[in-house]
């Protein structure tokens, strides 16, 4: 493929950054699909610069949120890290900058919607930020990508709003009792290849929810969001987010 036909070129443009060489840009636009159908085009898929590009996001946002965030501690700050690192974050931004327009896939991806798909398009960005760290230095990387997540970075909400519900139940247990909730099993049903779960949580003693699910896990999270939704309707949202 000539390089001013690859839609790397666009991308660039569309960003505002000037790479001095496009080909890490090139290679970060590549899913795995395309090198998978068209081997004889000889291009490297965006793995390896997905794989620094984590690297690179985690390291940039723990050092926005630490300076933005003097006050919280560590667990709160992991929190928020947590949430603007996930692949719904990452995905929300690449749509942003309308990556997934841009990408190189096999037809057969293309055409089973790899192109909207939240992984696909989490992956792609990662591999976009290790190629703008490559080639334009960290300071431009941090620069652009504060830049891309400045609502989500800006959001005022209590680092509590982003703890998964088993996270965020620990934390209100622990400050309104001094002491984490427990989690029982009311029921286990069905062989082991389809297990069943149906758990309570207790709360200072009480029961405060209960979930079902094919794992445990799942029914721990489901009774944790029951819990913490009976907290949120009998203290106030201010103690529950506490």
């Amino acid at each position: 493929m000539p390089p001013d036909a690859h839609p790397a070129a666009a991308l660039a443009a569309s960003l505002g950054l000037a790479f001095p060489d496009a080909r890490r840009l090139r290679e970060a636009l590549v899913h795995s699909s395309y090198p998978n159908e068209h081997p004889e085009a000889g291009l490297p898929s965006n793995e390896r610069l997905e794989f620094l590009g984590d690297a690179v996001i985690a390291v940039v946002m723990s050092d926005e949120l630490h300076r933005r965030h003097p006050a919280e501690d560590e667990g709160q700050l992991t929190a928020r890290r947590a949430a603007l690192v996930s692949t719904d974050a990452l995905a929300r931004f690449a749509r942003r900058i309308d990556l997934g327009r841009h990408l190189l896939l096999g037809e057969g991806a293309d055409r089973a919607g790899a192109r909207e798909r939240r992984s696909v398009l989490a992956s792609a960005f990662e591999a976009l930020v290790a190629a703008i760290y490559l080639d334009l230095g960290l300071a431009v990387a941090r620069d652009w990508l504060v830049s891309v997540a400045g609502p989500e970075l800006a959001d005022p909400a209590d680092a509590t709003a982003y703890l998964a519900p088993k996270g965020r139940l620990q934390m209100v247990a622990q400050a309104a009792h001094g002491e984490p909730p427990e989690y029982r099993v009311v029921a286990l049903e069905g062989p082991d290849h389809a297990r069943h779960f149906v758990i309570e949580v207790l709360v200072g003693g009480r029961v405060m929810g209960r979930g079902e699910g094919s794992s445990r896990r799942a029914a721990e999270t489901r009774a944790a969001h029951a819990a913490l939704e009976r907290l949120d309707a009998v203290d106030g949202p201010s103690q529950a987010a506490s």
